[in-house]
C-alpha cells in the first residue's frame, strides 16, 4: 500500500506523485516513457517494456499498481523519474520493486535522484527491492540510503 499524493518542492524542482488514484494525463505519461527510455541509457529497456512498468505502477488490467514520481525543474522539464511496482507479496519477497530511477544525463549528480528516491522509500509501505548492475554508478546512492546485496541474482532467460 502507498500513502498519499503530494507535490514537494526542492531545489528549483518539483516531485509529483501518481498512483492508480492520483493519473498522470497522456502528455505526462508519453513524456515519462519517453524520458526513461532516453536517461536510462545502457541501463534500460526497451520503450515498450517501460511503458508496461508504468502501466503496472498505475493498476492498469487489475495489476497490483505501485508508485511514479516525476521531477519537473522550474521550466517544467523532466529531470528525473521513478517508476516502483508492487510486488503483492510480504516476507519472503520485498512488497515493492524498483523498476526504473533515472536522471536527465546533463542534471546528474546535483542531488535529483538522492530526492526522487528518499521521497519514494517515504511513499512506500513495506520493503523495497532493485536490481543494479555492479557498474552502476546509482549503486552508491542506493548504498547511502541502506540498501543491500543480500543476494546475486541468477536468471534463466527462456
Amino acid at each position: 500500500m502507498l500513502s498519499g499524493h503530494a507535490q514537494i518542492y526542492y531545489a528549483m524542482i518539483t516531485i509529483q506523485s501518481f498512483t492508480k488514484d492520483i493519473l498522470p494525463d497522456i502528455e505526462t505519461s508519453n513524456r515519462l516513457s519517453g524520458f526513461l527510455h532516453t536517461h536510462l541509457e545502457q541501463f534500460g529497456d526497451q520503450k515498450e517494456a517501460i511503458q508496461k512498468a508504468i502501466d503496472y505502477a498505475l493498476a492498469k488490467n487489475d495489476q497490483s499498481g505501485g508508485l511514479i514520481l516525476t521531477a519537473e525543474d522550474e521550466n517544467k522539464e523532466m529531470v528525473g523519474a521513478v517508476v516502483i511496482n508492487r510486488t503483492g507479496m510480504k516476507d519472503y519477497i520485498p512488497e515493492n520493486i524498483l523498476v526504473y530511477i533515472a536522471t536527465h544525463k546533463e542534471r546528474r549528480g546535483k542531488g535529483i535522484g538522492k530526492q526522487l528516491m528518499q521521497k519514494a522509500i517515504a511513499q512506500c509501505e513495506g520493503s523495497i527491492a532493485l536490481h543494479c548492475e555492479p557498474h552502476n554508478p546509482a549503486r552508491k546512492l542506493y548504498e547511502s540510503l541502506g540498501f543491500t546485496s543480500k543476494y546475486l541474482e541468477m536468471r534463466l532467460n527462456k
